[in-house]
């Protein structure tokens, strides 16, 4: 796989909670999307990132893979 699969042109607006971690999946293989359930482990090209929340808010985490900001959409959906 070359390229992260683009599930989802939009964002995924998600409560996080103080002091919890996320892995964000940035393969686009997961079924647990916006988050990883290990499916990159079969192509190996791609792994999770990690997010540790600093305080109980909402924030929105990348749908189509192309972020340039590990995990955080950064409006880069809306050029594909």
């Amino acid at each position: 796989m070359e390229n992260p699969d683009k599930v989802h042109k939009s964002p995924y607006k998600i409560k996080v909670e103080k002091g919890k971690k996320y892995s964000w999946c940035s393969c686009g293989l997961s079924k647990k999307q916006p988050f990883c359930d290990g499916a990159h482990k079969e192509e190996g090209k791609f792994g999770s990132v990690k997010y540790i929340a600093e305080e109980n808010k909402e924030i929105y985490f990348c749908g189509c893979k192309s972020t340039q900001r590990q995990s955080f959409c950064d409006g880069t959906h809306s050029k594909i």
